[in-house]
């Protein structure tokens, strides 16, 4: 079990289990099990509010609990609480599977996928930093304002019909 905390101040517990699993495909016909082909981790990692419906489902009987609603919920997650709930969510859901082999390859995928994105977060950091953004975008201005078309001929020019 992991646990985050949203922005409301609450702390939320992610256990992933064969209840939650199945929670999850009922209410949102996501499959967490497809984590084993890796597709799922992408998925989830690229789309932070299918996240955090997978994360309150997974959550819900701790949110009904604690009188939380879906929309409650939703509003409390943005920033560095969706970036904790999503660790935790994922690390439960590669210590879900049964198979030690299995575990030990989804651990390593999603060591490299957090690596990744580390690499590719310094290398937009590196390109802010030296300016080589700006200038792209300077460029790409320029060339805008040039290549905005020629104005169409004035009537005086075009051969009458």
């Amino acid at each position: 079990m992991k646990t985050f905390n949203d922005n409301a101040g609450r702390t939320w517990t992610i256990a992933v289990n064969v209840d939650a699993i199945k929670r999850v495909r009922s209410l949102l016909e996501v499959d967490l099990l497809e984590i084993v082909e890796g597709k799922l981790i992408e998925k989830l990692i690229r789309d932070p509010v299918l996240l955090c419906d997978v994360v309150y489902a997974v959550c819900k009987p701790e949110a009904d609990a604690k009188s939380v609603s879906d929309e409650d919920f939703g509003r409390s997650m943005a920033g560095d609480a969706i970036e904790h709930a999503t660790k935790a969510l994922l690390e439960d859901l590669v210590g879900f599977s049964p198979s030690p082999r299995d575990r030990a390859n989804l651990q390593r995928v999603l060591a490299t996928t957090w690596n990744v994105m580390d690499r590719a977060r310094d290398l937009i950091e590196q390109r802010i930093a030296s300016g080589e953004l700006e200038k792209v975008v300077e460029r790409a201005l320029a060339t805008a304002g040039s290549s905005s078309g020629a104005a169409p001929e004035s009537s005086e020019s075009t051969p009458a019909s």
